[in-house]
């Protein structure tokens, strides 16, 4: 049996209780709420015995709150405002326009693009979450593929039996360096050009660095490789330094932030670069939620940063 102290949890009383507090009356209450004076003096006087409290007390022909009516008031008011707003979020959730969107990105990725795009997408769709979740590039398409994410921020895979894909944006595989070394004469350094220099590469699962190596196996160069790591941030501060020259991601690593000059790698004419794009399962329907997401982020970034252009700020 119920202890007759117990919050109640009957919206429909304490609905009745906020209404007749709101007009002072149960006839004017009975008619807003489309229920008979009787059914909602019952109701009233339920709670009442439920709460073991008096909440009204009659003035003239008037209901008036008690004391102890006048504070509950402000928690059911609270309440009721509470349990409208989920009842818009069921609704939301029935309709397909509200959820959580997982999207797999790597580290570098997550801190580049995603904190301005988060706020910027959250204004125009509020009921839907964006997740980023940090997992390496070599295993993103895995998520995909088995549902642990939506999407994947990847280079775009030759794969389009399984997957679907909408491009976001070049990036080029750029050559830093302090003033020890000699980068390039304009917008372009042949890759030929950092032969013999010690270079200050990122790990081997980036896009960037893959076509770097690829570039290097078709002009046949041994590089000299001096140190390896998976944050462009940290070698811009080796090369500033003068410990060599940085091959990192453009525009990933904003880098006149740092003292150094930089140039876009080319081999035989042509800058080397990756086409970065956002990536789906073709086999699992997007929830409704998700639709437009894709077309959405590639306008935010070309409108941001444009077709090419390195991002360009200041610490």
């Amino acid at each position: 049996m119920p202890n007759r102290h117990e919050c109640p949890m009957d919206l429909k009383r304490l609905r009745s209780f906020v209404t007749v507090a709101e007009l002072g009356g149960v006839s004017s209450a009975a008619a807003k709420l489309h229920i008979t004076q009787p059914a909602l003096s019952r109701q009233i006087r339920d709670l009442q015995e439920e709460l073991d409290l008096k909440l009204f007390e009659r003035v003239g022909r008037r209901l008036v709150l008690t004391g102890e009516g006048e504070e509950l008031l402000r928690d059911c008011r609270g309440l009721l405002g509470h349990a409208g707003a989920l009842a818009e979020r069921v609704q939301s959730l029935r309709k397909g326009h509200a959820g959580v969107l997982k999207i797999a990105v790597s580290p570098n990725m997550l801190g580049w693009v995603f904190p301005p795009f988060l706020r910027h997408y959250a204004e125009r769709h509020p009921e839907v979450h964006v997740n980023p979740v940090e997992v390496l590039s070599a295993e993103q398409l895995a998520k995909v593929e088995e549902g642990a994410v939506h999407f994947a921020m990847n280079t775009l895979p030759a794969d389009e039996q399984r997957f679907a894909s909408c491009p976001l944006r070049w990036f080029h595989v750029v050559a830093a360096a302090g003033p020890a070394y000699t980068i390039g004469r304009g917008a372009l350094i042949d890759i030929h050009e950092l032969a013999g220099m010690p270079l200050l590469v990122v790990h081997s699962s980036f896009a960037t660095r893959k076509a770097f190596d690829a570039a290097c196996r078709l002009a046949r160069l041994n590089m000299n490789v001096a140190i390896e790591s998976v944050s462009p941030h940290a070698l811009l501060e080796l090369a500033e330094q003068g410990h060599g020259v940085a091959i990192v991601p453009s525009d990933v690593v904003p880098i006149d932030d740092w003292k150094v000059r930089s140039a876009r790698i080319s081999y035989r004419g042509k800058p080397l670069r990756v086409l970065i794009g956002l990536i789906w399962n073709k086999h699992r329907p997007l929830p409704r939620y998700a639709e437009g997401f894709a077309q959405e982020l590639a306008a935010y970034m070309q409108e941001r940063y444009g077709a090419d252009n390195p991002r360009r700020r200041r610490r």
